[in-house]
């Protein structure tokens, strides 16, 4: 019929179950993953496009129900149906309780299980063309972006109104805000989520090997074109162009891209002839392109061109009320990575992390609670936390203090802490100890 046919994930730890599914959903023409477990489950869904979850209760260490709870949060819009062994009132309402969109009892035949994943699949808004334009919000999250904040909801009310269009639209914010999950948000959350999302870092990309992977190249271009190939811009037709690092592209592949936008069409290296492309530009950079344009390393052009919508990320410390999401988020990610189990985080740690500036944003937070996750022991409390954390300390709006008298109070603080001892003192401070009695006098 010439429709992309579902993406089916079946988790068991039973190798014939598995084996016994994949076939019957083969056979009515699903494309499957298997998984025989939450955390191999896991992997499959971060780096794939699934449709229909499909998951056994019972496996070991960490059971299917935690799998339906975790995918019920971080993809609330994709039908979960869970193979139950033990059908009866509560547990069935457990399973819906998780989550789950439906539930099917063993033993099952093909056609209960072919009428079980039809009727999932139809629950999904993603084949209602009705329901496509408007994404799935749950959990106070949208798409795998989380927060509840007034500079969070701002993002997402521009992302309903680009979503379902191909408007170029340029996001900024400092590095670590999340932009990339922004640009993806914005593609699979609209109508053009079943076409290719094409990632590019500017950056990554020598200068000169940049434009010929943008735009292709033909055989005798250069030395080593030993054929003809396609570019990104190629790969993503129909679809999303994400060009991260965009301030730092040579004006070169600047002038290439606005013609590209211009005339929705490129030319590959090496050729004369022009080639239509219909896809959408969706551009990134932690730079400041107005300061950029100024030294005439950006063209103004160019940047009128990318800022049709123009979405700022906020950086984290500028929407705290998120960080017990965020961490919440993280800490039951890498639980079940990391350690095969639900993991917690202990209020007073939270506390800690809450009044942190975080300047490396929300990748920061997610490399420290990896970390943290590591290092604890179920919980994870203030002790497992980085010490330039621990003694980070707030001190009362009103009222400023002289920036000497901070420093002299903030240095009693973290002595009082470590008992006296001014060697750790001065450790934790990064300082030697004849500054830190210079600071205490």
């Amino acid at each position: 019929m010439g429709l992309r046919k579902e993406n089916i994930l079946l988790v068991d730890d039973d190798i014939d179950i598995l084996e016994l599914l994949q076939r019957h959903l083969q056979s009515m023409d699903y494309h499957t993953y298997r998984a025989v477990s939450v955390k191999q489950a896991l992997y499959i869904l971060k780096d794939t496009f699934i449709d229909l979850l499909i998951t056994d209760i019972q496996m070991p260490e960490v059971d299917g129900l935690q799998l339906v709870k975790f995918a019920d949060e971080h993809y609330p819009e994709m039908p979960k149906l869970v193979i139950t062994g033990y059908p009866s009132v509560s547990g069935a309402l457990e399973v819906f309780k998780s989550g789950a969109t439906d539930y099917l009892t063993k033993p099952f035949t093909k056609d209960e299980l072919k009428q079980a994943v039809e009727k999932s699949l139809e629950s999904n808004p993603a084949q209602k063309t009705q329901k496509l334009a408007s994404v799935v919000r749950k959990n106070n999250g949208y798409a795998d972006m989380i927060g509840t904040s007034k500079a969070f909801q701002k993002i997402t009310d521009i992302i309903d109104r680009v979503k379902n269009n191909k408007a170029t639209v340029l996001i900024q914010g400092e590095s670590g805000t999340g932009k990339e999950l922004v640009a993806r948000a914005i593609h699979y959350s609209g109508e053009f989520s079943r076409a290719p999302f094409i990632a590019v870092n500017c950056g990554a990309i020598p200068e000169n090997l940049l434009e010929a992977e943008l735009f292709g190249y033909i055989k005798g271009a250069f030395t080593g074109a030993n054929e003809n190939r396609n570019g990104f811009f190629q790969a993503a037709i129909g679809g999303t162009l994400f060009l991260d690092e965009i301030g730092i592209a040579p004006l070169s592949v600047q002038t290439k891209l606005l013609r590209a936008i211009q005339e929705k069409e490129i030319t590959k290296v090496g050729s004369r002839k022009a080639e239509k492309v219909d896809i959408r530009i969706i551009a990134a950079t932690n730079s400041n392109l107005l300061e950029a344009i100024a030294k005439k390393d950006f063209r103004e052009d160019l940047y009128y061109r990318l800022t049709v919508v123009e979405l700022n990320v906020p950086p984290l410390r500028e929407r705290k009320s998120d960080i017990p999401l965020l961490v919440d988020k993280f800490v039951q990610k890498y639980g079940i990575e990391y350690k095969d189990r639900l993991m917690r985080i202990s209020p007073d740690a939270l506390q800690v992390l809450q009044r942190y500036h975080w300047p490396g944003n929300i990748r920061e937070l997610e490399n420290l609670i990896q970390r943290a996750i590591i290092m604890c022991d179920g919980t994870i409390q203030v002790k497992d936390l980085p010490d330039n954390l621990k003694f980070q300390i707030d001190f009362p709006e009103a009222g400023f203090l002289p920036l000497r008298e901070m420093e002299k109070e903030y240095t009693k603080r973290v002595l009082a802490y470590v008992g006296g001892n001014k060697t750790k003192a001065a450790e934790i401070l990064q300082i030697d100890r004849k500054t830190l009695r210079d600071k205490l006098n």
